[in-house]
């Protein structure tokens, strides 16, 4: 017996002593990260002002971001106002029902999750990814799942998001049968990416298996109270609605595209066509091709990626899809992209959907930030999957009508 106490006293104490090592170290690291910012940004702008010059280097900065705000932001929240404006009436007219009535005999064999986890995927495909965490603090919406489940809604919700925005952006550069083959593939990295997180969930925590999100008992769907409109009064109320939250939408993305496209393209692009450097907008260094095009037979054999500077788009795509569209048309314009890159940035666009900056907001809103990391790492393989899979498909469907 005192053995077994003095064992346990031991252990106790190593481990105060392990969290307080582990403090020490943190501290030691916040009090030197200043230092560590200031090095990072200084050597980054020496890197590009050693290369492009510095009065080039800030006028490409200024010039690049200002025709993106002209060029590429207003065009985003034009569409946004126009896919807010049908995702409302579709909500209004009961299209949305409609389609998770249809939706819902899928969800148990690929997803693992309940027939109305198929809501979720509608709505975040009209809207963005936090679409889903506005279901799932709704009690009866949540009364359905298991733990294990609900959790799981982060990444199964991700995977939709912003789908309608992507796809239409990507009919409206001319391509029309390649975003459903990139849709195709978001849905299969979307099974993945939530069976996995499903699995890493369990293995943590097994109970979570056999609990329910909602302890509270004979949890009935409510219907919303409806006030009598003529149809013209609901069509227009919800067009004004549904356009004014794509503005939101459009503003919200403004910053993403302008600082992170602006820093992607310097590092993506290189000089204008005569080889110098001019201040132009959307010159660069050419440095993520230059980092790409070491492991480039990587992604030519995965994606099908013809050019290196392509990669730049999964990249950007990581933090914010938004700013991943912007970066489309000067990829275009430039002759790297073909069919095939158009359904691979839909998969991966789509089922990425910038969740590096969302995922940890929407767990620790449903109150489960301690499994951030899981759910990141699964969405990566999950992200990486739909890729793949998109450019398999594209492959197959290209040799079948050709």
């Amino acid at each position: 017996m005192n053995t077994d106490i003095n064992g346990n006293e031991v252990m106790a104490t190593k481990e105060i002593a392990g969290a307080t090592q582990k403090v020490k170290k943190q501290s030691a690291l916040k009090k030197y990260e200043g230092l560590i910012c200031l090095v990072v940004v200084i050597g980054l702008f020496y890197y590009l002002g050693q290369v492009m010059g510095l009065a080039n280097m800030l006028n490409t900065l200024m010039r690049t971001a200002h025709d993106l705000l002209l060029n590429t932001v207003f065009y985003l929240m034009a569409i946004c106002v126009m896919t807010g404006a049908i995702g409302r009436i579709f909500v209004e007219f009961g299209v949305v029902k409609m389609a998770e009535r249809i939706l819902r005999p899928l969800m148990k064999p690929l997803f693992n999750l309940p027939g109305v986890a198929s809501l979720g995927a509608v709505m975040t495909f009209l809207s963005d990814n936090p679409a889903i965490i506005s279901l799932a603090n709704d009690k009866r919406f949540s009364s359905y799942f298991k733990k294990f489940q609900f959790i799981s809604l982060t990444n199964f919700g991700t995977a939709f998001g912003m789908g309608l925005l992507v796809m239409v952006f990507m009919v409206g550069q001319g391509f029309f049968w390649q975003p459903l083959v990139g849709f195709f593939g978001a849905f299969c990295g979307c099974a993945v990416s939530t069976r996995l997180m499903q699995y890493f969930v369990l293995k943590n925590y097994p109970h979570y298996a056999t609990e329910d999100v909602t302890t509270s008992e004979n949890v009935t769907e409510v219907e919303e109270e409806k006030v009598e409109k003529s149809g013209f009064l609901r069509v227009l109320n919800s067009l004004l609605d549904g356009g004014r939250t794509g503005v939101d939408v459009g503003i919200a993305i403004i910053p993403g595209v302008l600082i992170i496209s602006t820093m992607v393209m310097l590092l993506t692009f290189g000089p204008a066509s005569d080889g110098t450097y001019t201040g132009g907008a959307y010159e660069g260094v050419a440095f993520l091709p230059w980092l790409a095009g070491k492991i480039n037979f990587i992604f030519d054999w995965l994606f099908g990626f013809g050019d290196p500077h392509l990669i730049a788009f999964p990249i950007t795509a990581l933090g914010a899809v938004g700013a991943a569209l912007g970066l489309v048309p000067n990829f275009i314009s430039q002759g790297w992209v073909d069919g095939n890159a158009i359904a691979v940035f839909t998969a991966i666009g789509m089922c990425w959907s910038g969740y590096l900056s969302t995922h940890t907001a929407m767990l620790d809103s449903l109150g489960y930030r301690e499994l951030t990391s899981k759910a990141i790492l699964s969405h990566t393989i999950g992200g990486i999957f739909a890729a793949i899979t998109a450019h398999l498909t594209y492959v197959l469907v290209s040799m079948l009508i050709a």
